[in-house]
């Protein structure tokens, strides 16, 4: 399953703009609020310089990238948790993703109407963040008088950690902190994690600034930075990678140094989603096929396994294992065996970034 992101932010900032420059779609981006109404949904190859290396070694069949999935949804305005613009609705389609990232406009342009009248991108960061904290706290206040109810009835029931957990969320959305700042045990996680709330996915700033404001964004982005220090910040210019996506690699490289950059946005802002989520990336080569896969940084070997199928969680026996760099220098899989580069690992193997791996595995 890819990777999924929620875009988020006010009206007018930019958001369908960088959904087409993300996914090379043409969704209708105009300078008047709520052109999205219905959510748009795309999926983006992520950039690894890894893989076509591999895949000049290797050989394969076919070679299949790891992806993102971005979901675009209406801009919100105050009171969308209460259904302003209706926020209710909008914010329902996020609910699922793993992260979010905030769009948060850092440009002036008398063309394209601001919902506040002026471009204040402090302020524009604390609506949608107050929204979303009062959205959050709607369904945990509702949870927490449903699951009470059913507590005192049957006070040993098996609500009671689901009603401890989500008492401490009520009290801190009510201070303005956001679930993801709380610490839960590991018998509650799971609880909570069901209700999908959206203050407990991190967050990543986008600045959308304008083609002076690259390439690090100038006054507007440092305040949001000092606004924000535990969120990350990237700057990109919405329509400048709107007409990096048009053009040829050639052109692309040009086009990027004349404004000093070495990457262009999009690909900056999928590593800093991956970083967020502590995302790291391994390959199999199975069947003739190179493909690779996210796991989270820490998972084991059978977790990784049940990422391309359960059953290979399920009846993990070991996994083969050689570093990337090892398979390249080798020039071949056979022959990592043959210099000894190529490890037999068990349950408690941790998958290291840039693992080329063969699960072997039991099925029913």
């Amino acid at each position: 399953m890819a990777l999924s992101v929620g875009i988020v932010g006010l009206p007018n900032v930019g958001k369908s703009t960088l959904f087409n420059a993300l996914t090379q779609a043409s969704v209708e981006a105009s300078a008047y609020p709520f052109c999205t109404v219905d959510p748009n949904i795309g999926v983006v190859e992520v950039p690894d310089h890894r893989l076509p290396r591999l895949a000049d070694v290797i050989k394969p069949e076919s070679v299949t990238p790891t992806q993102v999935r971005f979901v675009d949804i209406a801009g919100l305005v105050r009171g969308a948790s209460k259904g302003a613009g209706l926020g209710n609705q909008f914010l329902g389609h996020i609910r699922e993703c793993d992260a979010l990232i905030h769009v948060v406009r850092c440009f002036a342009d008398s063309q394209v109407a601001h919902v506040g009248g002026e471009t204040d991108p402090i302020r524009d960061f604390e609506t949608v963040e107050a929204e979303l904290l009062l959205a959050d706290l709607e369904t945990a206040a509702r949870a927490y008088e449903k699951v009470s109810k059913i507590l005192r009835a049957n006070a040993r029931g098996p609500g009671r950690l689901e009603v401890e957990a989500l008492e401490r969320i009520v009290s801190a959305l009510e201070t303005g902190t956001p679930v993801r700042k709380l610490e839960f045990s590991r018998e509650m996680a799971p609880v909570i994690s069901a209700y999908h709330f959206l203050t407990q996915k991190r967050v990543l700033a986008l600045a959308n600034v304008d083609e002076s404001g690259l390439p690090d964004g100038g006054e507007s982005v440092s305040r949001l930075k000092i606004r924000s220090p535990d969120v990350e910040v990237v700057v990109v210019c919405a329509q400048v990678e709107a007409e990096i996506a048009e053009m040829d690699i050639e052109d692309r490289i040009a086009f990027l140094k004349d404004y000093g950059l070495e990457s262009t946005g999009i690909d900056r802002l999928i590593g800093s989603a991956f970083r967020l989520l502590d995302l790291i990336t391994f390959y199999t080569t199975a069947s003739q096929k190179l493909q690779a896969w996210q796991v989270s940084d820490g998972d084991t070997a059978p977790v990784a396994a049940g990422r391309i199928h359960s059953d290979m969680e399920t009846g993990f026996i070991r996994a083969e294992v050689a570093a990337c760099e090892d398979v390249l220098q080798a020039g071949k899989m056979e022959a990592v065996r043959e210099v000894g580069k190529l490890r037999v690992e068990g349950r408690d193997y941790v998958v290291k970034d840039g693992d080329v791996i063969r699960f072997l595995f039991k099925s029913d």
